[in-house]
């Protein structure tokens, strides 16, 4: 068998270039060429690094916060554009000045060779850039910190885009009508019982839901003075010659918004389906087919219109169960 020519390590030491070994599984000592970097002092660039790592984590942390709490397209942009720039720029950095430039030349010996020597060249092969990573174990632990952070931050648009928890219970039985709320104008104006003439007609909500689409209600003036009941248990849902319905229709979810005087009915202009007031909204026309809920209304000492609490029964079209009590299409 042709003998394997002896070469010289890199502490000057004649061998087959095993040489001394102070990182467990090296095949080469840490000294040598296979092992130096670009930069000509690396702990400063390693400050460097480990500093753009630390503001990419900040960054992105002030970046989640700003996103979840709905801030304003420039402060998302400006610690967007930081954290991934200085994510980049020292991912940049620590490849270019801290890792094994090469190429490297090595004395070759010749082709035959012992099984320990092909041993010993894997074990090389395999171990190099490992060694050269984990000799800066602090700044894989900060690579690792702000590239957690950024994977919890990419998900935040998809979390929060997908907007609130549903709540059935709420989503589809209740609306934001509570006892005492003021009936407001979507201007935000309390309306009074002097403000609409009879025939009058507007939309109010509640004054935390304004403009709410499941909140929406018409509140009409049928009468000078006097209560005005409509069902059986409704003795004082109409003070003052006031009523309120829903104004979402009980067919599609259409806006109810035209009222006939005369008749004292409203009309949705979508499918026409008409609803006579005196009868508790009950449809005498189209395809609804349930009355539009009535909102109990009180008037309080300063003259204000108040909801005595929520709709007695969903709002809108109907689904697989209806509650209230005084409805005939409960069932």
């Amino acid at each position: 068998m042709p003998e394997v020519p002896e070469t010289p390590g890199a502490d000057g030491a004649v061998g087959n270039g095993a040489g001394h070994h102070p990182h467990p599984g090296a095949a080469v000592p840490l000294d040598a060429p296979q092992f130096q970097v670009a930069a000509k002092n690396p702990r400063r660039v390693e400050g460097v690094v480990a500093v753009a790592f630390v503001a990419s984590f900040l960054a992105l942390a002030a970046f989640g916060a700003a996103y979840w709490q709905a801030a304003s397209s420039w402060v998302l942009g400006v610690t967007l554009g930081i954290a991934l720039g200085a994510f980049g720029f020292a991912l940049v950095a620590w490849g270019k000045y801290l890792m094994p430039q090469g190429p490297f030349e090595e004395p070759r010996p010749q082709m035959a060779t012992t099984q320990a020597e092909k041993d010993e060249f894997v074990a090389d092969f395999a171990t190099r850039g490992k060694i050269a990573i984990e000799r800066r174990g602090f700044l894989v632990k900060l690579m690792g910190a702000a590239g957690a952070v950024l994977g919890v931050v990419v998900a935040f648009p998809l979390i929060r885009s997908l907007g609130p928890r549903p709540n059935q219970v709420q989503s589809l039985y209740h609306t934001k009508w509570r006892k005492g709320a003021k009936l407001t104008s979507i201007e935000g104006r309390a309306v009074k019982v002097d403000d609409i003439e009879v025939g009058g007609i507007i939309t109010v909500f509640p004054p935390d839901d304004l403009g709410g689409a499941f909140s929406q209600t018409v509140l009409i003036r049928v009468q000078q003075t006097g209560n005005i009941v409509t069902q059986p248990g409704r003795e004082t849902w109409g003070p003052n010659g006031y009523l309120a319905f829903s104004k979402v229709c009980t067919h599609a979810g259409c806006p109810v918004g035209l009222y006939e005087e005369l008749t004292e009915q409203l009309l949705c202009p979508c499918h026409q389906s008409l609803f006579q007031l005196s009868d508790g909204a009950m449809p005498v026309f189209g395809p609804a087919p349930r009355p539009l809920p009535q909102l109990p209304l009180y008037v309080d000492s300063k003259g204000y219109l108040r909801a005595q609490a929520d709709y007695d029964e969903p709002i809108g079209p109907g689904f697989w169960y209806r509650g209230g009590a005084n409805n005939e299409y409960a069932q």
